[in-house]
C-alpha cells in the first residue's frame, strides 16, 4: 500500500513538473498572472492571441504587440487632457465647444509656435497664412487663414481639423504634439490680427519651478 502511495505522490510531482516547466519563449503555467506580469503590454513584446485579447500587428510572421497609444485610463505625462471626439461628421460638430485650453502664451512660446507653424503650415498656408503657400498653386483649396469664415471657426474645430484632416490636408498629428497644436491655433490667431493673451516669461518659471515632476 505504501509502494502505491509513494508511486502516486511521484507521478503527481512529476505532472506538476511538467507542466510547470516550459521553453525560454513560453513558461507553461503561471500561478496569479496579473501579479507577475503587467497589464501594459510592452512593445514589441511577442504575444500569443490565444492568451491576450489585444489585436497585435502580424511583423515578420510573428505576432508582435505595439501600440503608441497609453493604456486605458492614463494620460502621458505633459498631456493637456484626453482628447476623445470621434473622427466622424458628429465629432466635427461637437470640437467646436472644445477650448483652447491654452489661456496665454510668453513671447518665445509664440515665436515657437510661429516656427512650428512655419515648417509644417506655411508650405501650403503661407507665412502670413494668406494660402499662397508655395504648394498651393498646385492645391486646390487651400484654405486663407486670414479670412473671415477662419477668424469665426472655433479653436476646437481648428484643432479638430489639424489633428485629423482635412479635406486636401492630412493629419498633422504624428508632427504636432496635442500642446503644439493648440499652441499653433494661438498663432494663427496673431496672424488673423487678434490679440493673444500674453503671459510673462518668469510665471512661467515659476511654475516650472513649482512643478515636482521636472527634472533638475
Amino acid at each position: 500500500m505504501k509502494r502505491i502511495t509513494y508511486l502516486m505522490a511521484g507521478l503527481l510531482v512529476a505532472a506538476i513538473a511538467t507542466v510547470g516547466c516550459g521553453s525560454d519563449r513560453d513558461p507553461g503555467r503561471v500561478y496569479m498572472p496579473d501579479m507577475a506580469y503587467s497589464r501594459a503590454y510592452e512593445s514589441y513584446a511577442q504575444l500569443d492571441s490565444n492568451k491576450f485579447t489585444t489585436n497585435p500587428d502580424k511583423v515578420g510572421g510573428k505576432k508582435i504587440y505595439y501600440n503608441a497609444m497609453p493604456p486605458a485610463g492614463t494620460i502621458k505625462r505633459g498631456e493637456l487632457f484626453p482628447y476623445i471626439i470621434a473622427h466622424d461628421t458628429v465629432g466635427y460638430r461637437i470640437s467646436a465647444k472644445v477650448e483652447n485650453p491654452i489661456a496665454g502664451m510668453t513671447k518665445a512660446g509664440l515665436q515657437e509656435a510661429g516656427r512650428l507653424y512655419n515648417i509644417n503650415c506655411a508650405i501650403c498656408h503661407d507665412a502670413k497664412g494668406t494660402g499662397q503657400g508655395p504648394v498651393a498653386a498646385k492645391v486646390p483649396g487651400v484654405a486663407n487663414l486670414t479670412g473671415d469664415v477662419y477668424k469665426l471657426m472655433t479653436d476646437g474645430t481648428m484643432f479638430y481639423s489639424i489633428t485629423y484632416g482635412k479635406n486636401n490636408m492630412g493629419s498633422y498629428a504624428s508632427q504636432l504634439d496635442r500642446k503644439q497644436r493648440w499652441e499653433v491655433i494661438k498663432y494663427i490667431r496673431s496672424l488673423q490680427g487678434v490679440d493673444v493673451t500674453m503671459t510673462s516669461d518668469s510665471n512661467t518659471a515659476t511654475a516650472t519651478t513649482n512643478d515636482s515632476t521636472v527634472k533638475k
